[in-house]
């Protein structure tokens, strides 16, 4: 599924780098997560099919601003497209389409997800030069808990993760397409605003150890969409996944993150 579509995007939370040193300090370290991959990694995710990733997220600076530097040098290597460091978007040319990628957070040096007045100024540019926009975004509450959209500004442990309702309705009103939300690690509901898709949060995918994988953040979802040249929406599918260890993702004829979705 992966590898079929035109476009395959995803976020990418962690850091790929050989070696380096932690660059925040952990007050619990029995819940202290650092995500590092080695570079060669970047090559699987190539071959998976991944077209651009999103490096805006709270642990893409798990070893500093160095780390997300290694990152983006891995993914060049592999011919990855990126975005999530201010000045970072990725632009290209693809069946006669110009098409642009961009990530936002809340999270230092990254595209700002609750800046939505510099946001719109932003997606408002990208729209005028670009035949698509696709935004990816890191927000919202964590946990099994937080499913459901709550319209207001949400928080985890004790920082501020946006309102990504009024964000995301104000990307598309800016000019973007398409807006994929990730940060929760569980499903939230998908919205069609103004003949754009929103998809407000699409859980985990492939994890190891650390994330939980119980329950509902246990589901992964594959988001499938058709858009015309136009940026609006014609239809969609979603593929149910289940993540097991150490065996990574597998189908779930359930179809329980289709189901949560839906409902």
């Amino acid at each position: 599924v992966l590898e079929s579509a035109d476009v395959t995007v995803g976020n990418l939370e962690g850091v790929i780098l050989a070696g380096g040193t932690a660059s925040k300090t952990c007050t619990n370290p029995n819940a202290c997560y650092l995500f590092r991959s080695p570079p060669h990694y970047a090559g699987y995710l190539r071959d998976a099919g991944f077209d651009a990733l999103s490096l805006a997220n709270n642990h893409a600076r798990d070893f500093g601003e160095h780390g997300r530097s290694s990152t983006m040098l891995a993914l060049d290597r592999y011919e990855l497209s990126h975005s999530g460091r201010r000045g970072d978007i990725a632009s290209w040319q693809q069946d006669g389409l110009s098409i642009a990628f961009i990530a936002y957070s809340p999270t230092r040096l990254s595209y700002l997800l609750n800046d939505i007045p510099t946001a719109e100024v932003q997606l408002a540019e990208l729209a005028s030069e670009h035949d698509l926009v696709v935004v990816s975004f890191h927000g919202g509450a964590e946990g099994e808990t937080a499913t459901s959209l709550p319209f207001e500004e949400e928080f985890y442990l004790g920082e501020t993760r946006g309102e990504v309702v009024r964000f995301s309705h104000a990307a598309i009103d800016a000019g973007a397409d398409l807006v994929v939300g990730h940060g929760p690690h569980v499903p939230r509901a998908i919205e069609l605003y103004r003949g754009r898709l929103i998809a407000y949060s699409l859980g985990n995918f492939a994890t190891h150890v650390g994330v939980s994988v119980n329950g509902t953040a246990g589901l992964a979802p594959l988001l499938w969409v058709n858009i015309n040249e136009r940026g609006e929406f014609v239809s969609g599918k979603i593929y149910s996944g289940l993540q097991q260890r150490p065996g990574g993702p597998r189908w779930d004829r359930e179809q329980r993150a289709f189901q949560l979705i839906r409902r």
